[in-house]
């Protein structure tokens, strides 16, 4: 299974530009990817498509599609959690401009390599997520992304290991990487983490390509050693959506 980091069909330098150039699911696009996978016979995480919304709508969807070897799309997420920030000395993005929020969590997807959990990039920073997918059976959880190099550089690889040591998964993260233009510059370090929290494979800044084996038996194993799913205290914090806000 190939997996492609969010935006790896453009990276555009303005709102306004990525909504003009989006397009449906059913497009010649879409179709040379599904192609593509039929032709090598391999499954494709394809990690950030622009996608385009209904009719009336301005904005797109920022979709995770997953493609089976037969060149079959067989599920879409649309990114839930959207980059609106103002960082000191960083980055400035309010990607809600151009981007209709995801209303649902996708279950894990059955593929070759283990049951696949979609999200992407910024989904990263909210644990509950990868928590629900991890409890819907996923073995490997997704966050292809678009880092800025000021979060990439202090977060990164933090908050991968921590996804894949919490919930016990393979993480799996591909990563745009270098100057896009004027406006945007991505970390890169795509890597992938394995269930006891050790990088086992990773680029650097440039251009590269990660391979690692997913290890189903051994992902078990940790689990079985250390079974945090079964010490979870739902009784005490599982209403959380009951907390006040702060």
């Amino acid at each position: 299974m190939v997996f492609l980091p969010e935006c790896f069909d453009y990276v555009a330098e303005s709102s306004e530009q990525a909504c003009s150039m989006a397009a449906p699911l059913q497009s010649p696009r879409m179709q040379c990817m599904c192609d593509l996978a039929q032709e090598l016979g391999v499954w494709l995480s394809l990690g950030g498509y622009h996608e385009q919304g209904p009719p009336g709508e301005k904005r797109l969807y920022n979709s995770h599609v997953i493609v089976n070897d037969c060149g079959v799309i067989v599920e879409v997420y649309h990114k839930m959690h959207l980059f609106d920030v103002n960082v000191q000395d960083g980055p400035r993005l309010k990607e809600s401009n151009a981007v209709i929020p995801g209303d649902k969590i996708v279950p894990p997807v059955p593929t070759p390599v283990g049951n696949v959990g979609l999200s992407i990039c910024y989904d990263v920073r909210f644990p509950e997520l990868s928590l629900v997918l991890a409890q819907q059976g996923a073995h490997i959880l997704t966050f292809p992304s678009a880092f800025t190099q000021i979060t990439g550089s202090a977060h990164w690889e933090v908050l991968l290991r921590s996804r894949a040591i919490e919930n016990q998964c393979y993480v799996i993260a591909a990563a745009q990487t270098g100057q896009h233009n004027a406006k945007r510059r991505s970390y890169g370090h795509a890597m992938i983490v394995d269930p006891w929290g050790r990088v086992i494979a990773q680029c650097s800044e440039g251009n590269g390509l990660s391979v690692a084996e997913i290890d189903l038996a051994y992902l078990n194993k940790v689990r079985q050693q250390m079974p945090i799913m079964n010490h979870k205290r739902k009784d005490l914090y599982g209403k959380l959506n009951s907390c006040p806000k702060l």
